[in-house]
Order: structure tokens, then C-alpha cells, then sequence
């Protein structure tokens, strides 16, 4: 089954994604036997949002590939609102072969998909982020060789991060564990999608409020309690998360092998500094595998454009 698109992690399947983790790693280990893959194909990275290792990481994988690669960043505003998305996306196809956008509404990716006629990917929006979720999953692959047998725990609030890890995992077959404070919890939309795959795959998702019920895991991944564009009060912010930090008391009490974050990370807010930093941290392999896995979702929908 092929796709056309890269907008959200439920939408592919087991082996699509495990395709796209062989292909990452494929490319990681010979870079060489791909660096003309994309010769002659120019792809637009439309970014709402600021970004350092999303940009870059693309920026430099399409060079890789032997693509090319043109930054359209926050001064045009957002995506509906100095012109129709339908209209950016009419003038976009006129001239690049992909799409990449960052942006703070999923409804305008949806849009970009319908009307552009190339490949979009999904850099992040308000529900998913699902390139990074690919690279966390290969990172986590390369550290246990079937990954279906790892337990994965997410500690804090519910956002896109976590949304995409939740529905990626749950179809990779790994068990995963939400851990959010109430009131923070995944919608009921994505609990559905989880629910759903949970039935197909036969992973077990856990949803808990309490630290104390997360059980033996194999990783822990946090990120930051408050996400970039939200207005929240930082004192109450502490007060409700900070029992959820990722420390090494917890990371002893669970038992893990591995701590992940996304980044970037406010230290002793939600992780401490000794545990980003221990050796159990896989923050840095999982912002290498952002560049190597974007290059297998760029392939990969190439050949199928």
C-alpha cells in the first residue's frame, strides 16, 4: 500500500512504517548510494514556526540526496491569512516537486495535500509531529533490535509530540504508557485513533494521571511543559509538573534503559540536567535520525509521486 503524503502517524501502516525505519537506516549507514536520488527535484520547506533541528535537518538531507531545498519562513504569516491555502498551494506546485510546512493548524496541511498535486510532508502542526516520532522509533530500533518488544512511557503533557509517538508506537506494536497531570490529557479524537490500532496490532496503550503507575519501562521520553505558541501561566505550570519530572529516581524506579526528549529541553524543568545528559539519553541519536529518517519519507514518496 502506498501513500502520498507524510501528514500523520495513523495513517500508515506496520509495514510502511517499518519500510520507512529500514530505509533511514540504509541511507545512515551509505549516504553515498543516495546522494543523487533527488538530482533535479526542488522542494519547498514553508515554515510558520521557528525551527532549528527540523530545518536543518531537512535543509541538509535534501542536499544529501542531491536535492534542493527553499526556506520560506514566519514573515509571510500564517497559511489562510495573507492569501487562500488553496492559492499557495496552486503556486507552490507551479514550481517545486515537495512540500514541507511547519504550521500551527493540521487543517492547513490537509489543505496544501488536497489541492497542491506533489508530496507534503508533516514538519509539525498543532496535532502531529510525525518526523519525529519516525526518528525516535528508528533511534529506539537501534538500540533494541526488535523493537515490538519495547515499552515506551511518555511523562507530561499531551501535545503533538505525544500524539504522534502514542499512534506510531501502538502500530509498531511497542506498549506504550501516557502519563499526563489532569486536565492535560490526549483528546478523546486521538485516544479514539489509539484505541483503534491498539485493536489492530495488539499493543497495549496505559493512561494513568499518577507517576506512580507507569510500571516497568524500557524508555522514558518527556518534552517541554509548555509548548511554542502556548500562553500559560509558568508557576502553575511548575506546580502541576513538576511531580511528573524525569529524574533519576524515576528513571531507577521504572527500571529503563533509555530516556528520550524531542529538544529542545528545559533542564530541571522537566528532565534533570543529569539525565539529558547521562548515558542512558538518546536525545542526541534522535535528533541525528531526524536528517536520515526525513530522507526515507522523501524517497519513499518520491518513487511513489
Amino acid at each position: 500500500m502506498s501513500f502520498s503524503h507524510y501528514l500523520a502517524d495513523d495513517l500508515l501502516d506496520q509495514q510502511q512504517l517499518l519500510d520507512l525505519i529500514a530505509l533511514a537506516k540504509s541511507i545512515k549507514q551509505s549516504p553515498q548510494d543516495y546522494q543523487h536520488a533527488l538530482a533535479g527535484k526542488s522542494v519547498v520547506m514553508l515554515f510558520e514556526k521557528p525551527s532549528l533541528r527540523t530545518h536543518i535537518s531537512f535543509d541538509i538531507g535534501i542536499q544529501k540526496l542531491g536535492g534542493h531545498s527553499v526556506y520560506i519562513g514566519q514573515q509571510n504569516g500564517k497559511l489562510g491569512e495573507r492569501e487562500r491555502v488553496v492559492d499557495v498551494a496552486k503556486n507552490l506546485v507551479c514550481w517545486s516537486d515537495a512540500i514541507v510546512a511547519r504550521v500551527f493548524s493540521h487543517q492547513s496541511l490537509v489543505e496544501l495535500s488536497e489541492h497542491a498535486g506533489i508530496p507534503v510532508i508533516n514538519a509539525l502542526s498543532d496535532l502531529y509531529h510525525p518526523c519525529q516520532a519516525l526518528a525516535d522509533m528508528m533511534a529506539l530500533s537501534e538500540k533494541i533490535e526488535d523493537i515490538s518488544q519495547a515499552k515506551l512511557a511518555y511523562v507530561g503533557d499531551a501535545n503533538n509530540v505525544s500524539n504522534s509517538l502514542m499512534l506510531m508506537a501502538l502500530t509498531l506494536g511497542v506498549n506504550f504508557t501516557l502519563i499526563s497531570p489532569k486536565g492535560f490529557e490526549a483528546s478523546k479524537d486521538m485516544l479514539d485513533k489509539a484505541h483503534t490500532i491498539e485493536a489492530i496490532t495488539g499493543a497495549k496503550l496505559t493512561l494513568s494521571n499518577d507517576i506512580n503507575d507507569i510500571g516497568s519501562q524500557t524508555a522514558i521520553y518527556t518534552d517541554t511543559w509548555i509548548s511554542m505558541g502556548e500562553e500559560k501561566d509558568p508557576q502553575q505550570v511548575l506546580k502541576i509538573f513538576m511531580p511528573y519530572q524525569v529524574n533519576s529516581a524515576l528513571m531507577a524506579k521504572t527500571e529503563a534503559d533509555y530516556f528520550m526528549h524531542c529538544q529542545p529541553a528545559h533542564l530541571e524543568q522537566e528532565v534533570t540536567t543529569e539525565v539529558f545528559d547521562g548515558e542512558q539519553s538518546l536525545a542526541d541519536l534522535q535528533a541525528e535520525n531526524r536528517m536520515w529518517a526525513q530522507c526515507a519519507v522523501l524517497l519513499t514518496l518520491f518513487k511513489q509521486a
